[in-house]
């Protein structure tokens, strides 16, 4: 009879246990059974026990996994830490789970990794109105490895079988949603704007697509969990509860779960720079501002606001500005409480990455701008008489106040 575990398949007429597999596996996968080899989510698909059966026992099939709606529920958010701190984008992942909660009657948890103080920044949750945070605490997560980090983030997600797992989209929570989508074997929606969930609890990621040209809807309707990553500032962040009823929960630290194949040489700690995406005023110089002369206008009417200057993609390929002070699709989403963009067309993908700013001013000469369609505020004029006038009259409130 064959015997069928997710993508591998045990011919066990031919299997005679020899266990060749089990020791061959890098990854912890196999283990033996009572009457049969077993398989666990380490497995990677790399294919070395079916090279390596001398019986040719077993193969490979790649094909879609069956799974019971009613045994995957729930919502788990991985909350990453950063300097000590949560990150600000866990709050943003809460308050998105906790609306979709609300249609699915789901619980929102949260599972948060590293090393000593994390059980802290636990407790530090609980306020916002989840049901559960998970816990791996211990020295050997000090600092991100992604081998350990996945490894623990698979062993909560096998206990706790969610339906959805959200991740910061940050570089490490690029570096880890992949990793643990491939462990699953479920699909993975990356830099998702907004997410929605059917009565049947399939999760709508919404993300821009072809160059920002339509705005995709993507389930995962074959596999759990459904992974995605959002961006950081695209969601409004979660609001405290009166009565906070969710509890911490310390996971055992299984063996080897610490230990890294990555040996770390060396590390220095970056000075912080304040992000565009932390600011609360960005100036957005576009490609109507033409020339060096225009953008240090537009920097010093940043100056003058108290924030920092941005560009969009066009800017920075003329070379005024580099990728981490842009504004879109490849660049950055940015939700500052003023921006003023100032010879900014408007295409979606800028739009898409500041059309939830607090207040949207916009400077451009020609009365069709598609971001005139976005702004609070539109100025329809030449930003070089806009622009120091702007200046002027900041200055003298300044003097006068």
């Amino acid at each position: 009879m064959n015997e069928n575990t997710g993508f591998l398949r045990f011919d066990s007429g031919k299997c005679d246990l020899c266990g060749k597999c089990i020791n061959v596996c890098p990854f912890g996968a196999l283990t033996m059974g009572k009457h049969d080899i077993q398989v666990n989510e380490n497995c990677r698909m790399c294919r070395l026990c079916v090279r390596n059966c001398p019986e040719q026992a077993i193969s490979f099939e790649q094909t879609m996994n069956t799974f019971d709606r009613e045994t995957w529920r729930d919502f788990l958010i991985y909350v990453e830490q950063e300097g000590g701190e949560i990150h600000p984008v866990a709050y943003e992942l809460i308050g998105e789970a906790r609306k979709m909660a609300k249609k699915s009657g789901y619980k929102v948890n949260c599972v948060i990794i590293g090393g000593n103080e994390t059980a802290g920044n636990a407790e530090k949750l609980l306020r916002y109105g989840v049901d559960g945070v998970y816990v791996y605490e211990d020295e050997g997560f000090e600092g991100f490895r992604p081998d350990c980090y996945t490894d623990a983030m698979a062993d909560c997600i096998s206990a706790l079988k969610p339906n959805s797992v959200l991740i910061g989209g940050t570089a490490l929570g690029r570096s880890l949603a992949p990793r643990l989508a491939t462990r699953f074997h479920t699909g993975l929606t990356a830099d998702c704007t907004s997410l929605d969930i059917r009565p049947n609890t399939d999760m709508i990621q919404i993300r821009p697509a072809f160059g920002g040209n339509i705005m995709a809807q993507i389930a995962i309707t074959h596999s759990r969990p459904q992974f995605a990553t959002v961006r950081y500032r695209v969601m409004d962040k979660a609001q405290p509860v009166e009565h906070p009823q969710g509890k911490v929960v310390r996971c055992r630290i299984q063996d080897g779960m610490t230990i890294s194949k990555i040996e770390i040489l060396s590390q220095k700690v970056l000075d912080k720079v304040r992000s565009i995406e932390e600011e609360d005023v960005l100036v957005v110089a576009g490609r109507g501002v033409r020339n060096a002369e225009g953008v240090e206008m537009c920097r010093k009417l940043a100056e003058e606001l108290g924030g920092q200057l941005a560009f969009t993609r066009p800017m920075v390929e003329e070379g005024f500005g580099d990728q981490a002070h842009q504004v879109g699709l490849s660049g950055r989403t940015v939700r500052p409480n003023l921006i003023v963009t100032v010879g900014v067309s408007g295409a979606i993908q800028f739009t898409t990455c500041m059309k939830n700013s607090g207040c949207i001013v916009s400077i451009n000469s020609d009365p069709d701008a598609p971001i005139f369609r976005t702004a609070h505020y539109c100025i329809e004029d030449d930003l070089y008489t806009v622009v120091p006038e702007m200046i002027r009259q900041i200055g003298k409130t300044r003097q006068e106040a």
